[in-house]
């Protein structure tokens, strides 16, 4: 992703959770890998990473919980299709907050499906 100096220099950052907002011309399941990959790159392992998307609007969510020396970090990629990869905001939430902020994502894109087990599951461990 061409980013991927603004995401290194965010991953600094004490907060727990990093939310990044970003156009992307791939599909979900390329995002995904690609986000997770410069996280990879920059050193970082992936404990843990899933994609929510709608097939109605083109957009979704990525998180990705990765660890680097015993600090942790969520990452919650915002994305919406586009022509090219574009940065759009990236921004360091405290534990409350990126929380709130995973759950309104969410339940955006899951509306429908939000009484699904695995879906509920999720949210109870977080």
């Amino acid at each position: 992703m061409e980013f991927k100096e603004q995401i290194k220099d965010k991953l600094s950052d004490k907060e727990l959770w990093m939310v990044i907002t970003f156009k992307t011309p791939y599909g979900p399941g390329e995002t995904m890998d690609r986000l997770a990959s410069v996280l990879e790159e920059l050193g970082w392992q992936v404990m843990f990473k899933a994609n929510w998307w709608t097939a109605d609007i083109p957009y979704g969510v990525i998180r990705i919980d990765i660890e680097q020396d015993g600090r942790e970090k969520i990452v919650l990629g915002r994305w919406i299709l586009g022509s090219k990869c574009e940065l759009l905001k990236i921004e360091s939430m405290d534990l409350e907050r990126g929380k709130n902020e995973f759950y309104r994502l969410i339940d955006g894109i899951t509306s429908t499906l939000i009484y699904d087990p695995v879906i509920r599951t999720m949210r109870e461990q977080y």
